[in-house]
Formats: structure tokens, sequence, C-alpha cells
């Protein structure tokens, strides 16, 4: 038997999946998208004015709620379509049936994504932002808590937690320019485009824009409903910044075991065994990095997904994949929003970091600088003297017989005895100076590191002001429309 549209098959598998995704993510763009529509119609002269008023009386009389929860029959094809049946229902069915004069299911279901995604978009923001905060906090309190770095894994050199703490900051700090520049990208007006080449009705595609909160035009048409890189560009500043916050909380849950010791979440976000009452298992930080690898998986599955296919309308690129956006922002949010409360109530072992730092030679490189200013000698030369000390017993670092090992070879190394005191290649071990003679821009000094926190600080409102601004804007906007509306009513 020959089947008609839709097939049984076809109906279960996509019509009615993505039906409950355009009620999901689209009912209320859509119908703003409506409204704005029919007031440049109307504006426009497409529309008569009583025309307008029946149309907007139609819209309003819709049942959001039922929309929200009816199940798909098969009866129509799409949601699009659902919602213009109920508004042939509510309305005249005449002027219902003119309000889709000069568009396109083409450019309303790109204007919808656009729509959406930019409130995604602002929502990652935010959660970035919160974090951040959170972490300047942290490092401020911090600015003179000693610590071991690592390169390699291996203990390196001794550093700050602020100074620590900056450093991914820094890159949060990044990350929400990108999703600004990304913002700006998407918040373009493809309305107009219908199908693929505009339309012969004179229509003002910039009212549209206003009304909608749009910031301008997506001006080509075939670009407006054929281009993906806005997709791809927010799903790539996403990943960038899920990216660092994976690598930051790798290493929060290697400090948070007792091997480590150096850092104890409150006991709101660990979780005890059932089997074991001794566990305090840090499980807000497993499940943000989780979800940050969930986000990021999801951010390269939409590239994956986009790339090679026509560029043209084509479903690749539509309902079947806008879930996905959605999920990789939701994961998204859900990291970042968790990151911030688990370390806000967080404390770090001050005195396990301080002698950490202190241990493994890790301040022997200042060992050789001072040496090098000291004596006047080639670092290469300074270098050598020092690791001979290293290598004599790799079991014993302290700075008393580092020291003692330095003035021993120094002969055999150099030629001669060295002129500096032994106390001062002791105060060269010393982790707290090798922190605080590092003064220069970039450095772990508290005063260096206070000038990259007031830099953070400033990032960061500044990123908080442009949130608002935007939130302002869409505010504005909406308000606009119902002023247009209730004008034509």
């Amino acid at each position: 038997m020959i089947e008609t549209f839709p097939a049984a098959r076809y109906t279960e598998t996509v019509l009615a999946v993505n039906f409950a995704d355009a009620q999901k993510h689209f009912l209320d763009a859509l119908m703003e998208l409506h409204f704005a529509h029919g007031v440049m119609l109307a504006e426009q002269g497409m529309l008569s004015k009583d025309e307008a008023r029946e149309i907007f009386r139609g819209l309003r009389r819709i049942d959001r709620a039922a929309l929200a929860s009816a199940g798909y029959d098969g009866s129509v094809e799409d949601f699009f379509f659902h919602v213009e049946r109920e508004l042939t229902r509510n309305c005249d069915p005449h002027a219902a049936a003119k309000l889709h004069t000069a568009r396109s299911r083409n450019d309303i279901d790109i204007t919808l994504y656009r729509m959406r995604i930019r409130e995604e978009l602002l929502h990652v923001h935010m959660a970035i932002a919160e974090a951040a905060r959170v972490l300047l906090d942290l490092a401020a309190r911090h600015l003179h808590t000693v610590m071991p770095a690592h390169t390699h894994t291996q203990p390196a050199q001794p550093t700050t937690l602020a100074h620590y703490l900056c450093a991914a900051i820094e890159c949060f700090a990044r990350d929400l320019p990108r999703l600004e520049a990304a913002y700006k990208t998407v918040n373009l007006n493809p309305l107009g485009a219908c199908a693929i080449t505009t339309t012969g009705f004179p229509i003002n595609r910039d009212r549209t824009s206003v009304l909608l909160g749009f910031e301008g035009l997506q001006v080509n048409s075939y670009g407006a409903i054929a281009a993906v890189d806005y997709i791809a560009e927010s799903a790539s500043a996403v990943m960038t910044s899920l990216l660092t916050l994976g690598k930051l909380v790798q290493d929060l849950l290697t400090w948070s075991t007792v091997e480590y010791g150096f850092l104890r979440l409150s006991d709101g976000y660990v979780q005890c065994s059932s089997i074991m009452p001794q566990k305090r298992n840090p499980v807000a930080l497993e499940h943000t990095r989780i979800l940050a690898s969930r986000g990021l998986g999801e951010a390269q599955g939409l590239f994956t997904a986009m790339h090679n296919t026509p560029f043209g309308d084509i479903v690749d690129s539509e309902d079947d994949l806008q879930p996905l956006i959605f999920l990789m922002f939701e994961d998204a949010r859900r990291a970042w929003s968790l990151i911030g409360p688990a370390l806000h109530g967080a404390t770090f072992n001050a005195a396990r970091l301080l002698e950490r730092a202190g241990q493994h030679f890790l301040t022997v490189t200042e060992l050789a600088d001072t040496l090098v200013r000291k004596e006047g000698i080639a670092f290469h030369d300074a270098h050598k003297l020092v690791s001979l000390a290293v290598n004599a017993d790799r079991n014993d670092f302290s700075h008393e017989r580092i020291a003692d090992c330095v003035i021993g070879n120094a002969a055999s190394v150099l030629g001669r005895a060295l002129e500096t005191p032994r106390a001062k290649l002791l105060e060269a071990l010393d982790p707290l100076y090798f922190v605080v003679i590092r003064k220069i821009p970039g450095g772990p000094a508290p005063e260096a590191v206070q000038a990259q926190l007031d830099t953070l600080n400033a990032a960061l409102d500044r990123a908080n002001a442009w949130r608002a601004n935007k939130h302002e804007g869409l505010g504005t906007c909406r308000t606009a429309l119902q002023a247009a509306v209730k004008g034509l009513s």
C-alpha cells in the first residue's frame, strides 16, 4: 500500500518530535513574531486597520497554555500550521490568511532560531560572569596564600592561589567578549528573506527588526536562509569557555583528594557513600566536569551535523538540529551555574599549600637567579651549580643542605668561592621571597596580582553592563511592539 504524506513512520520519527521541540522552544517567540509582522503589514498598507485589529484580537484569544500542552495528532504538518489554524479559529479566516503575506516558514524559522539563541547567549554570559565574580572574590582573599605551581603535572615553582585563579579568570573574561561577538552576529533580522529571494511586496524589514529587538538586518536573503555561521560562532564561544572550565575543574578535583589536601568543599556540595561513612565525595565538581564535557561534545556535534551540507534551505540546520543547540546551552549554563556556588563556601588549606611550595626544590630557580644577580655570572653557570646541589640528594630538599652544597661546589664550577652570604642564599630559597620578588606585570607578587584583579573586575563590570543593556533593549522593543499593536487595535 502506498501511503500518503505524512507516512506513519515519518510522523512518528520526525513530525511529532519536531512539533514537541517547537512547543518547548519557540512558542513565545512565534507569537511575538506574528504580532510584529502584523504591525509591519498594517503600517505598510498591506493590511487594513480592521484586518490588523481582527488578527491581533485572534492572536490574543489563542490559549497559549493549550498550545504548549497540545499533542501532535497529524492533522497539520507542524507547530507553525497548528498555531495558524488556532488563529483562524479565533478570528476572521480571511484576515488570518493575510498574515502570511510576504513571508515563508523559512524566514520565520530562522528568525525564531536567532531570537532564541540570543536569549541563550545572554544566559550563559550571565552564568560565566557570576562564576568569575566568585573566583575574583576568592582571589582577593588569597593574595598572600603561597602554593606550588605545576608544569607537566610536576611541582615547578611557588606562586599564590590568587595568581593561579587570575589565570583562569582571565580566560573567562575573554569568554565574555566572545559570547558578545556571537550575540552581535546572531542578533540580525532574517525576516523578509521569505523562501530565499525576498518578495515583491513593499515590506519594511527595518521595522520588524526594531519591533523584535534585532540590531540590524541579515541583509542577503539567500544568506539569511542558508548561512549557519551564526550557530557555529555561538557554539564555538560556548565550547571555548567549557574547555577552560574543564581544565580548572580537573585541577580542583585533584586538589580535593586526601593525598593533596588543598581544597575542601562545603558540606552542601559533597556526597557521602551509601556504604563508606567516611566519604566526602566532591560530586559538585564532578558534575561540573561532565556537564562541561557534555556541552563541549554537543557543540562539536553541531559542527559535525552542519559540515558538508548544501548552502541553502535544508533540514540539517533546522528542526532536527535546533534541540541540540539548546541542549548545549543548557548543559553549559548548568556547568557554569554550579562551579561558582560550589567554590563560594570552599576552604583552602593555606598551611598545606605553603608547606608544599617549600618542598621538592620549587624555589631553586630563584636561587640561580640570585647567583646571577649577586655573583655576576651567566645563568647557565648558575643553573649548573644549583643542579649539582639538587641532584646530590633528591630526597633531601632542605634549604640548608642546598645552600651548603652550592657554596661547596662553587670553586669547581666557577673557579672561585662565592661572595654571596649564606643567609642570602637561604632567603632566595624561601617560597615567600620567591613570590614577592616577582612583581613585574603578570607576576604572583601581591601588588602585581592586585593590578590583575583590578583589571579583571573592570572587565567584569563592563560585561555586566553590556548584558544589562541587551536585556533592557529587548524589553524596550517588546514594549514598543505592544504599543504598536495597541495603536492598531
